[in-house]
């Protein structure tokens, strides 16, 4: 049973926006802490951003202020507003839940039971 879904991705220019969707098919949603990671070529699997089941959000240094966290209950979805997108950010970005939901998230890959499929983010120069 397919658990998260993600789209949203795509190939865009430098300097340009995305916003990435997960869908969640997980009835305790809002119990849950959700996180996104990406996985560029070569490289290991690496925790963009996250947001616990009080709905505050975390990221990476690196990315505060140009990715944006958000999730709707209602929907049992969470979404990755990314901007001032650079080649760099090209990578698969990958959908996860952690079911224990710790109220600062996990940046560990390990903590996360469930992934989606991914969705390709490329950036070009």
């Amino acid at each position: 049973q397919v658990q998260l879904v993600e789209s949203g991705g795509g190939l865009v220019q430098a300097g340009d926006s995305l916003k990435l969707t997960c869908q969640d098919a997980n009835r305790t949603f809002n119990l849950l802490n959700m996180a996104w990671f990406r996985q560029a070529p070569g490289k290991e699997r690496e925790f963009v951003a996250a947001i616990n089941k009080y709905g505050l959000a975390y990221y990476v240094d690196s990315m505060k202020g140009r990715f944006t966290i958000s999730r709707d209950i209602a929907k049992r979805t969470v979404y990755l507003q990314m901007n001032s997108l650079e080649p760099e950010d090209t990578a698969i970005y990958y959908c996860a839940e952690d079911l224990g939901g710790p109220v600062v998230p996990s940046r560990r890959v390990s903590e996360y039971e469930h992934w989606g499929q991914g969705t390709q983010v490329t950036v070009s120069s």
